[in-house]
């Protein structure tokens, strides 16, 4: 799966899975550090807790693997890094602390 067909998955993963504002942002032509950003916020802990384990879990099925996760037990801010897709999950106060879409417009 191609890096633009692996976000648009992601992003179909987290919309079905309620995820609220669900963004992509396009770094191929800012950073080698990724192809995309996909950003979404869930409604609570439990919820961005639930979020992070169904995109993993449904891209398991598929045969892709995170390479790397991280602040999966704190349900505030969690990554989940597919080498050219960073998928991050955050609570809404996380979110607009840390405004990554301000950051890499």
């Amino acid at each position: 799966m191609n890096p633009t067909e692996l976000k648009d998955t992601i992003v179909k993963i987290l919309d079905e899975k309620g995820g609220n504002d669900i963004q992509t942002i396009d770094l191929r032509e800012k950073t080698a550090i990724a192809d995309f950003f996909v950003i979404a916020t869930g409604k609570n802990t439990p919820h961005v807790k639930a979020l992070i384990e169904t995109v993993e879990e449904k891209l398991e099925e598929q045969g892709i693997f995170a390479t790397r996760k991280e602040g999966l037990s704190d349900g505030k801010w969690a990554i989940l890094d597919y080498d050219d897709i960073l998928v991050h999950i955050f609570n809404a106060q996380t979110r607009d602390f840390f405004c990554l879409e301000q950051l890499w417009k």
